[in-house]
């Protein structure tokens, strides 16, 4: 019965960001940063990273997670960057996507890793080839940094149309 729920949903959202229908919750929150504001639609963060985006504490292995309250099987996530400073604060992060909250859903199977700075304000895609899972998590390990989100999007696998 789960393929049969999983391919109605592909065919009546496959062009939607199942992102905005989710919940965020991160490791900490850097003064009034939460999660909810990388899953707002708003794609680009004029200004201060504040206002627009997602930001941890200063901490080692900052971890933010997005619940799509169902499971999925995910082809692409988008990252995208703040606009005013802070490049760095992307790089090292590993996309995880999987169905265990186990250490905060950061040991579920990884998709991809930033390896180098996003531009500012820019979004950049990974492909995760129809990894399953309800969380999708970006997470940096043995680092020690501010993890700033503008905006995540999550995009359902087209394998099942």
């Amino acid at each position: 019965m789960l393929v049969n729920k999983i391919q109605l949903l592909v065919v009546s959202s496959c062009k939607q960001n199942l992102a905005l229908k989710g919940t965020a919750v991160q490791s900490t929150t850097y003064y009034s940063c939460g999660a909810a504001k990388a899953i707002d639609g708003i794609r680009y963060a004029p200004g201060t990273a504040h206002t627009y985006c997602s930001i941890t504490s200063y901490e080692l292995s900052p971890w933010w997670r997005l619940d799509l309250l169902d499971y999925y099987y995910i082809y692409k996530v988008t990252i995208t960057n703040r606009a005013d400073c802070c490049l760095e604060q992307t790089t090292g992060v590993e996309i995880r996507i999987g169905n265990s909250l186990e250490n905060n859903g950061n040991n579920n199977p990884r998709c991809a890793v930033v390896t180098s700075p996003v531009p500012a304000g820019s979004t950049v895609s990974f492909s995760c080839g129809g990894m399953e899972g309800r969380y999708v998590n970006m997470y940096t390990p043995n680092i020690r940094m501010h993890l700033t989100l503008c905006e995540v999007n999550a995009l359902l696998s087209n394998a099942l149309l």
